[in-house]
């Protein structure tokens, strides 16, 4: 269905659509940090991917500015026994169905 016209562009994107104003004051400099948390927390297990509830006490790992906890040593062994390469095997592909192994 064609709506009429009446000579006038809705949306032009040749050009800007808003008026730049000038920056806010904390806005003037470049920020040093790039908006980087000086240190993230993560408290999702990276084995199981649950929520872990109450941090005290349980086993965690620091690697460089992230602090990772686990539910169990066990799940901190796994993510600590996990290849770096290639955390999970290829799956098997005998028959060519056009899916990408990677």
């Amino acid at each position: 269905m064609d709506t009429m016209n009446q000579g006038r562009t809705v949306r032009d994107f040749n050009f800007a659509n808003h008026v730049g104003t000038d920056p806010l004051p904390r806005d003037q400099l470049q920020s040093t940090r790039l908006h980087e948390p000086e240190h993230m927390l993560s408290s999702i297990d990276p084995i199981t991917g649950r929520d872990i509830e109450g941090l005290e006490g349980r086993p965690y790992l620091v690697d460089g500015n992230v602090t990772m906890y686990f539910e169990s040593e066990e799940t901190r062994q796994a993510y600590l026994d996990t290849p770096i390469d290639h955390p999970f095997r290829l799956v098997d592909n005998p028959v060519d169905e056009g899916y990408d192994e990677g």
